[in-house]
Order: C-alpha cells, then structure tokens, then sequence
C-alpha cells in the first residue's frame, strides 16, 4: 500500500470550500485519508513539497476529441494565421512525405477568408498529384482540393444532401468546400483511416498532454465504432495516460441499428476490464455551428434570410433515438449550438425524462452557444448538464467576420450564457472541445471569469453580466465534469475521495488571473498514482 503526504502548501475544494487553507493531505491506496495540520503519515510515506502553491482536485474536461487532436500533430500543420501559410503547411508535409496517398490536416480557421468558402484551385496549385483533404477548426468544414473531390466522386451532378452542403460556383460545379455530415461522408468513404499505430501514437501523445495540464479524466465526445479499437490498443499497450469515456457517435440514417451495436462495443469495452477506459455515453449532432451556417436558429440567418440552418435530426426521430439509446442505460451527449437546436434537445430529452431519471443518465448538452431565454429553466429542470467551452467566451476572428455577422448583434449578446445558466441550478461543467481550443484548464476559467482574450480585451469583459467567479470557473472543471462523468466520488477532497489531484505553483488566495492563467502545474496524480 502506497501513501502520498502533501506539504508545505495550500489544500483547496473549490466545490466544498470558500478559499484555499493552509494544510496538508494524505493519500493513501489511491483515496485520501486525512486532511489537517500537522498530519501524522506513515514511514514508508512519499513527501511532495507543495513550495507555496495549491493542491485542488484534479481537472476534468466535458468535451474533447483526444484522438483527433493527437493525429493533428502527426498529419499536415495548418493551422497558420493566413492562407499562405496554410497552403505552405501543406506543400511542406507532402514534400517531407511523399509516400503518402493522400495529403491530409486538421485545423484551418474558417475566418481566413470573408465567407467562410476554401477553392480546390488553391490547394491544386501546391499539391496537384494527391488528394487533399483539410478540415477546419471546427470540425464541421472540410476543405479539399480536385483530385479529392473527384475520388470522392463528387460532381455537379452530385444531389445536394438533406444533411450537408456542397458549395457550389455558379455553373454548379464543387468549388471545393464542404459543410456539415452529409457531404463530408462522400470523403470519408474513401479516405483512409490512420494507420493502428498512428492511432494508438496519437493517443499516447494526447492522454499525456493533458496529464500535463492537470487533467486526469476526459470525455471523448465523438468516436466512430472502428476507432474503439484504438483506444483498447492503447489501454493495453499502456499508452492511455489518464481516463477517458468514449462518447461513440449516433448516425441519423442508421441510428436503429446503431442501438444493438453499441450495446456490444460497450460490453467489449467493460470486458476488457481497463479501469481507465469506459464507454458509457453516445453522441448526437443536434446541429452544426453558426460561422458556417449551419447551426439551427428560430429565426433566419441574417446573410441568408431564407435559411434556418441545417439541423441534422428531425425532432421526432431525435425523441425516438434519445429515448431508445437512454433506454438500454446510455448516456446522452448532445452538440447543441443553434437556439433551435437547443430547444429540439431539450424536448428530445424531456420526452426521454422517465428513462433518463430511472436510470440516472446524467444527459449532457454541449457548446449551448445560443439559448432562447424561454428555454433557460428548463436546462435545470429536465436535470441537464450544460457542457460550456469557456475559451469561446472571448471575441475572436471568428465572432467579427462570419458570427455576429449573420445572426447579428441581438442573439449575438445571448453567447454562452454561463452565469444565467449557473444562477438558473443547472449543472455547469467546462470542457475545451479540443483541438478547437486550447485544452489547457487554466486558460479556459480564466477566461469564463474575464469574458477576455489573453491580452486584456475588452476591458470590461465580452458580454460582462456572464462573467462568474474563480471558484465556480474552478467547480466546473472539477466536481462539474466529476458528477457529469459519474465519478461521484472525484472532484472534491472528502475523506475517501478518489485522489484525483493537481498542484499549481500558485497562491490561489492572493494570485491575480494573469498568473492563474500562466501558473505551472507541479504535477497530477490519477488515484495517487502520479501521471505527470
């Protein structure tokens, strides 16, 4: 039996806790066994100094594509601050790789240009021998050049999707971007996937980042069927570093059978008896995402007055695949942007109220970017957990050129209403939804305290009255994401918690933001066994 004894530094709950206290902890067989001053510990005891700073429970994160961001640093670097750049991270790693049967990255920012609309002509001219396929930092948006277009099989004479959009020049022909599932798919069904190493490498690389940044638990918040695989490779090679729940995604036209599938690869995934890795939730794309379009809105888009979006789910069939997934004990993690969305959601689980209740499914919505404020109650209501991105909480490039541009100042005001949803008694919980943002916990609460981006802008905080304190920010990445994730027994430091912990070379009591945000993490323990 081990045992850890922390010293010299502050001990803070923030979830049971007003503010930080001077004294020490001990773990013992993974839980913690006492904390006070002066504690007594064993001999063979391991002794961590803390110099001054804090020990808080370890963070969560809600909603983040650990995968996906680990293959991003193993494919075509594209995130670059303009086209050129862009276009040069793509030529760069073809030209380092010229074995590789199709050029691909992840990550471009849709605001480089002044509609969101990526030429195949411009990728054609630094890679003209391979496809290319690029997708945006949303995720949503894919971006390739002709000869992927034309393996993809897509043609002016390709029929529009009912889920997806392929933008169009005048004479109808593909110009090269694609919007949402349904037209994506076409690529998808003909792009390989990564390699099994290459997965299993990407996981490694991820799960130990974010053992760096303090977190010990993530929600996986979209895996297809045949990426389970990787993930038990990587569990039994030792390269999942901290625990992750997969969240596997529900296809609108497949959905009834998906039911029976995913019973089996949750049953294959508890048999194989990893403690760290579950697969206890799945995934609905309630819709897709307001720069592009694409999110469900009541009311038109301004640029597009005949558009509502592009909801991907009827609400009935949502109803009926909410209902029938909670019934045989899934839980529900829902992308929700759009304020239609939102209330489609809402009714879907509502309707699935007495199964959700029954068996204590915890149903998550993620993103919530636009609420009608008729709507806001019943998120605490209905028991759900409201998954913010706290980072997105700030002005960016994105907000000016395309956002607030086509659903205008109005709704614009009504982004991530965070403290109204808090104020409301519904559970808030943050994740990062990585490789979107960041995945670093400390940037994203402070940013949910300021409403700033790093350098102070605006001074007095985007859309201020959403603005919430450093201990709910903290909450949220800790008890928030502990509760929503059913680890009832994390995210606190109660006697006979799971150690789950993180220490920062801060002063909680007395720090100003600026350094919470830059503070170093001196390490995180996973059951009091150390990750980083």
């Amino acid at each position: 039996m081990t045992s850890v004894h922390f010293v010299g530094g502050l001990i803070w709950s923030p979830a049971d806790q007003p503010t930080p206290v001077a004294q020490e902890l001990l773990v013992t067989d993974g839980r913690i066994a006492a904390v006070g001053a002066h504690l007594s510990a064993p001999s063979d005891v391991e002794r961590v100094d803390l110099v001054g700073g804090t020990l808080i429970p370890a963070f969560g994160d809600g909603h983040v594509h650990p995968r996906q961001a680990g293959l991003e640093g193993l494919f075509a670097p594209i995130r670059g601050t303009s086209i050129a750049a862009v276009l040069d991270g793509v030529r760069t790693w073809a030209a380092e790789h010229p074995d590789a049967e199709w050029v691909y990255g992840g990550g471009f920012d849709l605001a480089l240009t002044p509609d969101g609309v990526f030429d195949a002509h411009w990728l054609d001219d630094v890679v003209p021998d391979r496809p290319v396929v690029l997708r945006g930092t949303e995720y949503h948006t894919m971006w390739c050049n002709s000869l992927a277009l034309e393996r993809a099989g897509i043609t002016a004479q390709t029929p529009e999707p009912h889920d997806g959009e392929i933008v169009r020049r005048p004479d109808g022909t593909p110009i090269g971007t694609l919007r949402e599932w349904g037209a994506t798919a076409y690529v998808f069904a003909v792009l390989p996937p990564p390699e099994p190493a290459a997965q299993v490498q990407a996981i490694d690389e991820a799960t130990a980042h974010c053992a760096a940044a303090g977190l010990t638990w993530l929600q996986d918040a979209w895996v297809e069927p045949a990426e389970v695989s990787a993930y038990l490779d990587a569990a039994r090679s030792g390269a999942l570093r901290i625990a992750v729940n997969l969240a596997l995604r529900v296809d609108p036209a497949a959905w009834p059978d998906q039911v029976d599938e995913f019973r089996t690869l949750r049953g294959q995934v508890r048999s194989a008896g990893f403690g760290q890795l579950t697969a206890q939730t799945v995934k609905f794309f309630v819709d897709g995402v307001i720069e592009a379009g694409t999110a469900a809105m009541l009311e038109p888009y301004l640029d597009c007055p005949h558009s509502h979006g592009m909801p991907n789910w009827s609400r009935d069939a949502l109803i009926d695949a909410v209902r029938a997934f909670s019934a045989v004990g899934f839980q529900v993690h829902l992308h929700a942007i759009g304020d239609a969305a939102v209330r489609d959601t809402l009714d879907a689980i509502e309707a699935a109220a007495d199964v959700i209740a029954a068996g204590d499914l915890r149903p998550v919505i993620a993103h919530l970017q636009v609420i009608d404020p008729t709507d806001l109650d019943r998120l605490a209501e209905l028991g759900v957990f409201a998954c913010f991105q706290p980072l997105w909480a700030q002005p960016d490039p994105m907000q000016e050129v395309l956002t607030v541009p086509r659903i205008g100042p109005e709704r614009a005001a009504l982004q991530y209403p965070i403290r109204t949803v808090l104020e409301s008694g519904a559970s808030v919980t943050f994740g990062s939804d990585w490789p979107v943002t960041d995945v670093e916990p400390l940037a994203g609460l402070v940013t949910a305290v300021t409403r700033q981006t790093p350098s102070g802008e605006p001074a007095d905080g985007w859309y201020p009255e959403q603005r919430i304190d450093l201990r709910s920010a903290l909450t949220a990445y800790t008890r928030g994401v502990a509760r929503q994730g059913f680890r009832d027994d994390a995210g606190t430091l109660d006697i006979g918690a799971v150690a789950d912990l993180v220490a920062l070379a801060v002063d909680l009591r007395t720090a100003e933001l600026g350094e919470v945000r830059s503070a170093r993490v001196m390490g995180t323990w996973m059951a009091g066994r150390r990750v980083h």
